[in-house]
């Protein structure tokens, strides 16, 4: 194959031309959109299985892109490659299944073959193709029409608009099916929990704070020096003022330390209770981990003490924490 040399001008024009194309594609999608987009959408919800997604060839890495959104988006569904369902993988496929194909041609001699099967299982089949007189979509009970005005290859062969239309189609079945069923961030985060999302919405304050003989504490009546070998110890930044019961009284920080130093008063003979802050900013040990971030940004401090439903001590989390647990 030789290659013929192109000019930076010519690049860019095809590259333009090609997302002009393909944009014009999902726009007429659009147009095409019809009732049996509804009846689409409402046989999905009936189901009581999953949607299993078929396809071949560009089609195929299509409907794995589809199956794994709809996965993630609250719509259970699983791929199985026509080529394989004739050879036993149709047993993955039970009556209370449905069967979302997916062909330009509507051709596809793997999808073909395995048509009378599901008919005879009763399985309802919704075809997505650009030929709604072909096999398939006569096979179908619902058709999705995906079909392109060309190409984006520059000889009208390769599948560039028509997977691109499929997607796009995939995508708004997902999207109109995660509304339906009121999905919501919580249980997007629930499918993804090594994400960001997942992170950020599913972490809570007890899972990344410090417990135990980490967190600083000391009674109303401790010295002023006591104060300063527990900070020093536990490596916070601040030291939780507690009673005897572990109810939290107050806070002494090291921005604390720094403004008596500035204001030059003498600490030697002061308590705990005489330096610290009354009325501490306090976050529950069950809140989400992404709140104590919010109370820390908000009133711009590096941790945050952690209470109990008691309302006792438990804890602390500081900015260093959470982003160790990747939640900022």
């Amino acid at each position: 194959m030789t290659h013929q040399p192109l000019s930076d001008a010519h690049i860019l024009a095809l590259a333009h031309e090609t997302l002009e194309i393909e944009a014009q594609a999902v726009l007429q999608l659009q147009r095409q959109l019809s009732s049996s987009f509804v009846q689409a959408v409402k046989a999905i919800l009936k189901v009581p299985g999953r949607v299993v997604v078929m396809g071949m060839g560009k089609s195929g890495h299509v409907g794995r892109k589809i199956t794994a959104t709809l996965a993630s988006t609250g719509t259970p569904a699983m791929f199985v490659h026509p080529a394989e369902a004739s050879h036993g993988d149709l047993g993955m496929v039970t009556a209370n299944d449905l069967v979302l194909a997916i062909s330009n041609s509507g051709e596809s001699e793997e999808l073909s073959a395995i048509l009378p099967v599901l008919k005879r299982l009763g399985i309802q089949l919704i075809a997505m193709t650009g030929h709604a007189q072909s096999s398939l979509a006569q096979h179908a009970d619902i058709v999705l029409n995906s079909a392109v005005s060309k190409e984006a290859c520059p000889l009208n062969l390769a599948p560039t608009a028509s997977t691109t239309a499929q997607l796009a189609l995939g995508d708004a079945l997902a999207v109109a099916l995660l509304d339906a069923r009121g999905f919501k961030a919580e249980d997007f985060a629930r499918s993804h929990p090594g994400g960001a999302l997942g992170r950020r919405l599913l972490t809570h304050v007890r899972d990344v704070m410090r417990s135990g003989d980490a967190v600083p504490r000391v009674l109303p009546q401790a010295s002023f020096t006591d104060l300063m070998r527990e900070m020093s110890a536990k490596g916070l930044g601040a030291s939780a003022i507690v009673d005897g019961d572990g109810q939290v009284q107050g806070i002494f920080t090291d921005g604390d330390l720094r403004r008596l130093i500035e204001q030059g008063v003498d600490m030697r003979q002061l308590s705990a209770k005489d330096v610290m802050r009354i009325n501490p900013r306090v976050v529950r040990a069950d809140a989400l981990a992404v709140e104590a971030a919010d109370l820390m940004e908000q009133h711009r401090i590096n941790s945050v003490l952690v209470i109990d439903a008691n309302n006792q001590l438990c804890g602390a989390v500081n900015t260093h924490d959470l982003l160790l647990a990747k939640v900022i």
